[in-house]
């Protein structure tokens, strides 16, 4: 699951928001300021219940954003290195640039995420109980009320056994340490994933043709998501393992043709060199140091009557927001960075000197290799 957008960092950990968060937040906002709350609360005017729900909605997804920071959280502790947190239509994913080391280190990162959602729905309970105690607003207790019930509801939800839920997350750990073999283990959490999906997309059919209306097709939409995530987590797993054990210095194109930093964007343009080999350069300064990436698409976008003045140091990606690899990393753990990083590919460094590059291509070329070398059953 790939972010839209990206709202910042906690903790050094990235936080993006995929577009189906907001069709979430719209459906939550419009569903409590124009149905539920006047409904329990009649006689205020829809600027109260806007207010009300916009709210909810946000306290609700920072409830969510508490979820996934628990697993990033144990996850470090674990030695497993978080990339970032992705909000999403089913709650939200810690992305990991590592495999957990041991079936113990999965159930406790899986396991925090709905143990925190019942923890704050037990909180928003108690604070419902206490703000009707002391006689507050009826609007006030409701969002509590609905605040705990939805946490209650998403510990729950996330719990059942079905990839990429945390459960599903807990029902690999359980099957890594029966089988030994993570690869199985994720497969079938991957295939748990797929029938609840579709069990859902059935269900919620079944609902809407005896006059559920978007209740119906709301579980309909859960199971499509379902479906599609569990898909391309159970990708991923194979790939890993494809590539288990392969280095970046198998996959890595070595000593790549590199642009000088003081180069104009019309000089880099009109080199033959560069339009007709690759699409992608790393950049050297004066000193020959490696100080960024440029791209032909980068240099195409800058205004034409600037290409004669724009220095290919002044559009290039930075070295700091460009991914960076070691030659002797692990492939299979790098493929996560290579989603996320700068134009998805890789500076791969020895020591500081830059010894190769490494795109989605030549990983896709390695795939293709090993694949065709594996012994036929």
């Amino acid at each position: 699951m790939r972010a839209t957008f990206t709202l910042g960092r906690i903790a050094g950990v990235r936080i993006g928001v995929h577009w189906s968060v907001l069709l979430i937040f719209g459906i939550i906002a419009f569903g409590l300021a124009q149905g539920h709350f006047p409904q329990v609360y009649p006689g205020r005017t829809p600027l109260v219940y806007w207010a009300a729900g916009l709210g909810t909605a946000v306290v609700f997804f920072a409830s969510l954003l508490a979820h996934e920071l628990a697993h990033a959280v144990v996850a470090r502790r674990n030695g497993v290195v978080v990339d970032d947190i992705v909000l999403w239509l089913l709650g939200g994913v810690a992305r990991l640039k590592s495999e957990a080391s041991s079936p113990a280190a999965e159930l406790r990162i899986a396991g925090v995420g709905p143990l925190v959602s019942l923890l704050l729905g037990g909180l928003f309970l108690l604070g419902t109980w206490l703000l009707a105690l002391v006689s507050a607003p009826r609007l006030l207790v409701e969002v509590a009320a609905w605040l705990a019930g939805i946490n209650l509801l998403l510990a729950v939800f996330n719990a059942l056994p079905a990839a990429p839920l945390d459960g599903g997350r807990l029902l690999r750990a359980f099957l890594w340490w029966r089988t030994g073999d993570r690869l199985r283990a994720t497969a079938g959490a991957t295939a748990a994933g797929r029938g609840l999906g579709w069990l859902l997309i059935a269900l919620g059919l079944v609902v809407f043709m005896r006059g559920g209306g978007l209740g119906g097709l709301w579980l309909a939409l859960i199971g499509w998501f379902l479906i599609a995530a569990a898909t391309a987590e159970g990708r991923q797993a194979q790939l890993r393992g494809v590539l288990a054990g392969v280095s970046v210095r198998d996959a890595m194109t070595r000593d790549p043709l590199t642009v000088p930093a003081t180069l104009t964007v019309a000089d880099l343009l009109a080199d033959p060199r560069y339009r007709y080999r690759h699409s992608a350069f790393p950049v050297s300064s004066v000193d020959g140091a490696t100080v960024g990436l440029v791209t032909l698409d980068g240099a195409r976008r800058v205004p034409p009557e600037q290409t004669g003045t724009v220095t290919v140091g002044a559009m290039m990606v930075p070295l700091s927001r460009t991914a960076v690899a070691g030659p002797d990393d692990s492939l299979a753990d790098l493929l996560p960075r290579m989603e996320t990083g700068a134009e998805h590919r890789v500076l791969v460094m020895d020591q500081g000197r830059l010894v190769g590059i490494l795109s989605l291509s030549d990983v896709s070329r390695t795939v293709t290799w090993l694949m065709g070398a594996a012994p036929r059953r």
